[in-house]
């Protein structure tokens, strides 16, 4: 018998092609053997070709199988073997979330983030790794064009230029590729995942309205608290 509580997932997504030839973004989800729990994982392709869209999936599908013992760090590493295995793959950038007790360990590369939402406020638990945000971090002006300009990658990076997060007990997490939150002002978003019904569709099809041509996908989970099932501490029953 469990005397903790239980956190319990539901998920959903959506996506768009854009303007571009070949939808490059991919979602993959597991149930852990061990703890029951939901990993998440989406993966944005680097280009606009077949070989793009074999990377993304094919590194979402490996990292979301890796056990949540061995953590985050060896679900992108199993993501890079797996790249580099098919030699009719290209590049992508990956981000995955492994529950771990009430709440998720997340690690990435390239410019795909997670978000936090608690009831009252978006939080963004990632920081893109492209030629902008180095420059940004440094109080350096940007050009737009580096914004798309990743510095890691599923296929370059080694485990060192992993981005690493955690998070305690979130309500729901939100996963993006760039073409949502490269379309859209972060109060947008946070409008969206307050407000709508489904909030994933909602958030690519904004993200569409507001003249986006990127692939554009959104995944949203939502986690609820099971009671403990243990023995429960009686209560004194007045005379």
């Amino acid at each position: 018998m469990d005397a903790r509580p239980t956190m319990f997932s539901t998920w959903h997504t959506a996506g768009f092609l854009g303007t571009r030839s070949v939808n490059a973004d991919a979602v993959a989800s597991h149930f852990d053997a061990v703890t029951g729990g939901l990993v998440v994982a989406l993966a944005d392709g680097v280009g606009d070709n077949a070989a793009a869209a074999t990377a993304a999936l094919l590194a979402a599908t490996a990292a979301v199988t890796v056990p949540v013992a061995d953590g985050p760090s060896a679900a992108l590493v199993a993501a890079r073997a797996a790249v580099h295995a098919d030699p009719s793959a290209g590049d992508c950038v990956l981000v995955v979330a492994q529950p771990f007790g009430l709440g998720y360990r997340i690690a990435w590369v390239g410019d795909v983030r997670a978000y936090s939402w608690d009831g009252l406020a978006l939080r963004q638990l990632t920081t893109d790794h492209t030629v902008a945000q180095y420059f940004r971090d440094r109080g350096t002006a940007v050009a737009p064009s580096m914004e798309h300009q990743v510095l890691t990658s599923v296929r370059t990076a080694q485990p060192t230029r992993f981005g690493l997060a955690s998070l305690a007990i979130p309500t729901r997490l939100l996963l993006t590729s760039d073409g949502v939150h490269k379309s859209l002002p972060h109060p947008t978003m946070t409008e969206i995942i307050r407000y709508a019904r489904d909030p994933a569709t909602a958030l690519v099809e904004a993200a569409r309205a507001a003249g986006g041509t990127d692939n554009a996908t959104a995944v949203v989970v939502d986690n609820a608290f099971l009671p403990p099932t243990g023995p429960q501490p009686l209560l004194p029953v007045a005379a």
